[in-house]
C-alpha cells in the first residue's frame, strides 16, 4: 500500500536492463507513488519500448499499477541494443503482450501533472524527446512540475555515445537543451555520478528475496548485460545507472549537488550532444540545474537491497 505522504513520480523510460531495475525499485518503494510509466525510444525502438513497459509491469506485478504511456514514433541515429539485447531486456524471449490503444506518452504526462499540480517529480531515464513533446502539448507544464530528475550528460568523464557525449543527450541534443532551459527545477545526474553504481556479477545474480517474482525476473535479464559490459567496456559487472534516477528522489540525503549553468552542443562532427558546464566566475547564465557531484554509493546499494528484499 502506498503511503499518502509518498512522493509522486512519473517515470519516462527506454526500458533496458538497468532501467528495469530502476522501475522495480520505484514500483516497490512505499515512499514513492509511481503515477505513470511512460515508454520512450532510446536503448530500443519506440514500438519495443512500449511493449517493454507492459512486459515489466506484468513481470513485476507491483502492489499498485501505474498508468502506462506509449512511446512516440521517434528514431535515433544510435543503437543501444548492443548493451541490452535486441529486445532491451536481455534477449530472454519474453512473450509479446497485447496492447489495446495505449495512451500516447506526452498526453499521459500532461494529464497526470495537471491532476497533481506542483506535486509530481518527473524522472527522465531516456532521451528528452518525450518530455519536450509534452511541453509542446502544454507549455504551462514546467510551472506545474515539482522537479525534473534528468539522467544525462557528462562533465569531467568521457561520454558513452561519443568521446564527449552521453547517450541521452546525443540522441536528441535539442530536446535536452530545451528541458534544461524550460524553467522547471532540475536535478541533473551526469555520467560522472551514474558510472559509480557498478555491481559485480555475483551481486546481480544473487539478489535478495530469491523466491520473489521481481528478483527472479531481474536475475534472468542481467546475464546479457554482464557479458556485453565485459565485451564492450572490459567491465566485470554492470552499471545500474538508471537506478540513481529513482534513488535521488527516495534518498536525497545520499546525493551531493551544486547549482550550475549547463547547456548542450547541438551540432558538430565531434561534439554533438556534448554537455557544457559553465564554471566561469561569471557564467553565461544563471544556474539552471542542480548537478549531482557525489553519491553515497554504499547508501544507494543498501537502499536497493532493502527494497528488493521487500519485493513481491
Amino acid at each position: 500500500m502506498v503511503s499518502n505522504m509518498a512522493q509522486k513520480i512519473i517515470l519516462i523510460a527506454d526500458p533496458g536492463i538497468d532501467t528495469a531495475f530502476a522501475i522495480a525499485l520505484a514500483l516497490h518503494d512505499q515512499s514513492l507513488d509511481t503515477l505513470g510509466l511512460v515508454a520512450s525510444a532510446g536503448n530500443i525502438p519506440a514500438d519495443r519500448a512500449t511493449q517493454n513497459v507492459h512486459l515489466l509491469i506484468n513481470a513485476l506485478d507491483p502492489p499498485k499499477w501505474p498508468r502506462l504511456g506509449a512511446a512516440l514514433p521517434v528514431e535515433y541515429e544510435i543503437d543501444g541494443t548492443r548493451l541490452h539485447g535486441p529486445d532491451g531486456l536481455g534477449n530472454i524471449a519474453l512473450p509479446p503482450v497485447t496492447l489495446h490503444s495505449p495512451t500516447p506518452g506526452d498526453k499521459l504526462l500532461v494529464e497526470l501533472v495537471h491532476g497533481n499540480p506542483h506535486e509530481v517529480t518527473i524522472v527522465n531515464l531516456g532521451p528528452a524527446t518525450m518530455l519536450v513533446r509534452a511541453i509542446d502539448r502544454d507549455p504551462s507544464l514546467p510551472r506545474l512540475i515539482e522537479r525534473i530528475v534528468f539522467l544525462g550528460g557528462c562533465w569531467r568523464v568521457p561520454g558513452n555515445a561519443s568521446a564527449v557525449a552521453e547517450f541521452h543527450f546525443y540522441c536528441d541534443p535539442l530536446a535536452a537543451r530545451r528541458v534544461l532551459h524550460s524553467g522547471a527545477p532540475i536535478t541533473l545526474i551526469p555520467l560522472d555520478a551514474a558510472r559509480k553504481l557498478v555491481f559485480s556479477p555475483t551481486d546481480l545474480l544473487e539478489l535478495p528475496a530469491p523466491e520473489s517474482a521481481t528478483c527472479q525476473f531481474l536475475r534472468r535479464i542481467v546475464p546479457f548485460g554482464i557479458r556485453a559490459s565485459s565485451n564492450l567496456y572490459g567491465i566485470e559487472g554492470f552499471h545500474l545507472k538508471d537506478v540513481l534516477g529513482v534513488a535521488v528522489v527516495a534518498l536525497s540525503s545520499k546525493f551531493t549537488t551544486e547549482p550550475a549553468y549547463v547547456d548542450v552542443e547541438l551540432r558538430g562532427e565531434l561534439t554533438r550532444g556534448m554537455s557544457v558546464v559553465d564554471v566561469r566566475p561569471t557564467p553565461g547564465g544563471a544556474p539552471n540545474v542542480d548537478i549531482v557531484t557525489n553519491v553515497d554509493i554504499v547508501g544507494v546499494r543498501e537502499y536497493i537491497h532493502r527494497i528488493l528484499s521487500q519485493a513481491s
